[in-house]
């Protein structure tokens, strides 16, 4: 039997850390993980992630340990996920790299090349020149689109939950030049409430959520510039709003944008059909039915489909994932997969 790779977790405690780990503790391939708080403190009080989460009772318990490097070398860890804050991964991943462990990061902390976009973060990198290099290394973990390079990562950055949602959805008509960019994309994006992390803020208690749908972010959201770079489109060139539903979790993107020229609905559904051939973890829906968040929720799928307009160039796109699945821990686990050769449905059906 193949031996099993060891894996640990940093940041277990928050909604993707929890999910993860429950993902790996089913996974064939891994088995249950070594969790690690933060060294900045998460969570000290906590022994074990059931008092966290008291779902997970039982089969012999979840240990949160202190956070200590040596502990990696310890327990013979091969990739270590980072469920952490963008500023804690940003300082982790390069000792963890020179110590020669593999990463997949879930933070914001390596996505993005242009330091322009990396701006939004406000990065103090100690050490200037390990992070320009790791920065150039890093592998944006989405595996429809850059599976060749995750499969010999180091360090792969999950990509957000907005952002897997959009890209997805244009990145067939965009490689075919089908899309008139000068006349502009809209993806106006809805979210559930775990989009936003555990920790409660006046914007995420259930007085300001309950029967409310609110925009944020409005031209300042973080996930803009990873959309930007993978698609190559200019700033201009896209209108990218975020809003908040009073849903525990999900996400929709209405996408909006006009054809180069008239196309039939078959070719539109070919195109994405033929980008997609062969990707365990995107369905393609035939018009006219359009995706629901309800129907990918608790799975990896991102669900998409379209609907275009009499006059065959006015073309609204429907892509919807579960934003703490294939939005995260899914994805991480996926791009595990396909880092180690294995089939990218393993532990996630």
């Amino acid at each position: 039997m193949t031996a099993k790779v060891r894996t640990a977790v940093v940041g277990a405690t928050g909604y993707a850390g929890l999910e993860l780990t429950r993902l790996l503790v089913r996974h064939p391939r891994t088995g249950k993980p070594l969790l690690l708080r933060g060294r900045d403190g998460e969570r000290q009080g906590l022994a074990d992630l059931a008092e966290a989460f008291p779902g997970l009772a039982g089969n012999g318990g979840y240990p949160l340990e202190s956070f200590s490097w040596e502990k990696f070398k310890q327990r013979g860890v091969d990739l270590l996920f980072l469920a952490t804050p963008h500023e804690v991964s940003r300082a982790l991943v390069p000792e963890a790299v020179s110590r020669g462990l593999r990463v997949v990061d879930l933070s914001g902390a390596w996505r993005l090349k242009q330091e322009a976009n990396r701006a939004v973060y406000g990065f103090e990198d100690k050490d200037l020149r390990a992070a320009s290099q790791l920065t150039k290394e890093a592998v944006y973990g989405l595996p429809e689109l850059n599976r060749e390079q995750i499969s010999n990562a180091t360090v792969v950055a999950n990509p957000g939950c907005y952002a897997t949602s959009v890209i997805l959805a244009l990145a067939p008509l965009l490689r075919a030049g089908l899309v008139d960019k000068e006349k502009g994309i809209i993806s106006d994006s809805k979210s559930g409430v775990s989009g936003a992390g555990k920790e409660p803020t006046s914007r995420t208690h259930f007085v300001s959520v309950a029967d409310n749908l609110s925009a944020y972010s409005v031209f300042g959201h973080r996930h803009t510039g990873e959309i930007l770079e993978q698609l190559q489109l200019k700033a201009q060139e896209l209108i990218f709003t975020p809003h908040l539903l009073p849903i525990p979790r999900g996400i929709l993107s209405t996408i909006y944008l006009h054809l180069a020229r008239p196309s039939a609905p078959r070719e539109v559904e070919s195109r994405f059909r033929k980008f997609y051939k062969g990707a365990t973890w995107v369905r393609v829906f035939s018009t006219p039915q359009l995706p629901q968040i309800h129907f990918s929720l608790h799975t990896n799928y991102c669900d998409l489909g379209f609907c275009l307009a009499d006059d065959r160039q006015r073309l609204v796109l429907i892509s919807c994932i579960d934003n703490l699945l294939k939005g995260a821990a899914g994805q991480a686990v996926q791009n595990m997969n396909v880092m180690y050769g294995w089939s990218e449905a393993e532990g996630l059906n």
